[in-house]
C-alpha cells in the first residue's frame, strides 16, 4: 500500500498516513509495525465530509 502524510504534518513523526487503493490508516511513528485501520473509500469520504462539517467526538457519521 502506498502511505502519504499531509503536507500540514508536523516534521516529527507524529503523523497519520493515509492508503491509497483502499483507505489505510497508521501511525508513522511505528511505520510497519503500526497497526492499520481500513475503510472502504466511500465511508472514508462520509467520515471527512462529517470532519469538516464539524462532527464532535461521540456524534455518529
Amino acid at each position: 500500500m502506498g502511505w502519504h502524510k499531509s503536507s500540514c504534518s508536523a516534521a516529527n513523526g507524529s503523523c497519520v498516513e493515509v492508503g491509497q487503493v483502499v483507505v489505510g490508516m497508521r501511525d508513522s511513528k511505528l511505520g510497519d509495525d503500526s497497526p492499520v485501520l481500513t475503510a472502504s473509500r466511500a465511508r472514508w469520504a462520509d467520515f471527512v465530509a462529517a470532519v469538516k462539517g464539524g462532527a464532535s467526538r461521540g456524534r455518529e457519521w
